[in-house]
């Protein structure tokens, strides 16, 4: 998966590349990680890549020119990229979108700045996308957000397979409570079933404690989820201890 940046402050993702999951994912060529300089596709001495817009008010708009040259030294470079402008008017970014990216070849990302980009840039990307409803300086975290999302689901990428499976919002789920050692931290106990040594039964309350955390701290996920016997027996058995604590 061949990942191209177009910013203007490419030295942004230097500590980005240089550690953790994309790291081991660049050196084992699983992706590759390209950030491009607008201001060198930009006119002059200065390089200018901003200027005030038409019509008056705040702000600074990105210029089409450098942006254009730009998209089309990265498409030469990345041919089989889907271009995508991150904006906070794009299709929302989620799990879904994720693994969606996860099978194509390449991404060619347009990190904005300012008030954005020149509307007549738009006829040359593939599709708007944004990280939330909210409003950043600019795209690059949206970029590093995206591509650290992609890159844990490429073949490889993770040191377990099951790891990206079981990821939170995988199955419309958050992932399930996590214990580690010691045993017992501030006078609190690891659940004595996770150290039971019962795979069936850990699996059992994985599955709990999954639904659960989903129905108290994300229940509109359950509105894309079908749920199978097994969950719903889960849910009906947490709903029942909840009715004996009320009525205790």
């Amino acid at each position: 998966m061949d990942f191209s940046i177009l910013t203007i402050f490419p030295e942004i993702f230097d500590s980005f590349v240089a550690h953790g999951i994309i790291r081991r994912a660049i050196e084992a060529g699983i992706v590759s990680v390209s950030p491009m300089d607008i201001r060198n596709f930009a006119d002059g001495k200065h390089r200018i890549t901003d200027d005030r817009p038409y019509g008056g008010g705040a702000g600074m708009v990105m210029k089409p020119e450098p942006l254009h040259r730009a998209i089309a030294e990265a498409r030469k470079q990345n041919p089989a990229g889907r271009t995508i402008l991150l904006s906070p008017q794009g299709r929302p970014f989620k799990q879904s979108v994720a693994s969606e990216f996860s099978m194509l070849d390449g991404l060619i990302f347009i990190c904005g700045r300012y008030e954005g980009v020149d509307e007549r840039i738009y006829k040359y990307i593939d599709e708007e996308i944004s990280i939330g409803d909210y409003v950043l300086t600019g795209g690059e975290p949206a970029a590093m957000i995206i591509i650290d999302a992609v890159t844990r689901l490429l073949p490889g990428a993770l040191g377990a397979e099951e790891s990206a499976e079981k990821d939170s919002f995988s199955e419309h789920l958050l992932e399930h409570a996590h214990y580690t050692r010691p045993p017992v931290f501030e006078d609190e106990a690891v659940p004595d079933i996770l150290l039971s040594g019962n795979h069936g039964a850990i699996s059992d309350w994985r599955l709990e404690s999954s639904l659960v955390r989903t129905l108290l701290k994300r229940p509109d996920l359950l509105d894309a989820k079908t749920l199978g016997n097994r969950e719903k027996k889960a849910l009906k058995q947490w709903c029942q201890y909840i009715e004996q604590l009320i009525s205790a």
